[in-house]
């Protein structure tokens, strides 16, 4: 038996319809349909509690013992556990069967109870697409108060502070993020470009952008400012215009201070994804020169 508390309870056949289908008019109901003899359950059921607690009323856990509630759970259909169902407005709109990881639950959640932070989220999703950087950032705020170690929050702030080319701000979202967390591995790409926009731009003496541009034109050579030029655009998440800099300089002198065109291409893929088309069409255009 779980441990009741305000989002998680124990029921059985007698209070389904009460438990159950009455209250999703109010508030979406999650049935974790188990036993005690079922090792997935077992793994299941510490997820679906974590995140009923977390969510602090997103949606209400009910779990319902199939070996000692045989009516309900024929009713239902449920031939496999653990079974976990959701209702709202007293009918199931969704299910899955087994132990999925907590990933996958969030996600299931997310389709249909999200949490404040989630709704933030989404918010600021809306306004990165419109362009509104300052509209998404103060939502962001608001998911993060909400959920102040929500993974995906930190990684869009902590890219928000590399266009600003905030630093500090960039370490401190990213050490938020847990080091489990499918995010980790972008923040990693996000760390790598905050420290060479600092190395390359931050009291260098490089110069602005029109500063180099004139540089480039009078010297196309100049691989150092063209270099430059794309750490700029990378910065401000010009990434086209970045990797085409990058790349010039890679074309002009492959082996050029080590190869830091090449590497710094590969940054950028990090940044907009392994398998985004940009990286694909770059990848392609590096292997020339590789």
């Amino acid at each position: 038996m779980s441990q009741p508390t305000a989002h998680v309870r124990d029921i059985s056949d007698a209070d389904f319809d009460t438990a159950v289908l009455a209250r999703s008019h109010q508030v979406p109901v999650l049935v974790d349909f188990w036993a005690p003899w079922c090792g997935p359950c077992r793994m299941l059921g510490p997820v679906l509690e974590k995140l009923a607690e977390e969510r602090n009323g997103a949606f209400e856990l009910a779990k319902l013992d199939t070996d000692k509630n045989p009516k309900t759970a024929a009713k239902f259909g449920i031939r496999g556990i653990p079974h976990v169902m959701i209702f709202k407005n007293g009918r199931s709109v969704d299910q899955f069967v087994g132990a999925k990881p907590e990933d996958a639950v969030r996600a299931f959640l997310n389709r249909h109870c999200p949490s404040a932070a989630e709704q933030h989220m989404a918010a600021a999703q809306q306004h990165l697409a419109a362009g509104d950087q300052a509209a998404a950032e103060k939502a962001l705020g608001e998911a993060l108060s909400a959920e102040p170690g929500h993974a995906g929050a930190n990684l869009a702030m902590a890219r928000l502070a590399l266009h600003r080319r905030d630093a500090a701000a960039v370490h401190a979202h990213i050490a938020r993020i847990p080091a489990m967390a499918p995010e980790r591995d972008q923040a990693t790409h996000i760390e790598q470009a905050a420290t060479l926009v600092a190395t390359v731009l931050d009291g260098n003496g490089t110069g602005d952008e029109n500063t180099l541009a004139a540089r480039i034109a009078e010297t196309p050579g100049d691989h150092a400012a063209r270099y430059a030029l794309g750490v700029h655009h990378l910065a401000a998440g010009r990434y086209r215009e970045a990797l085409d800099a990058f790349l010039e300089v890679v074309e002009r002198d492959r082996k050029w201070q080590d190869q830091a065109a090449r590497k710094a291409m590969l940054t950028v893929f990090g940044l907009v994804g392994v398998r985004d088309p940009l990286a694909d069409e770059y990848r392609r255009k590096l292997m020339i020169f590789s």
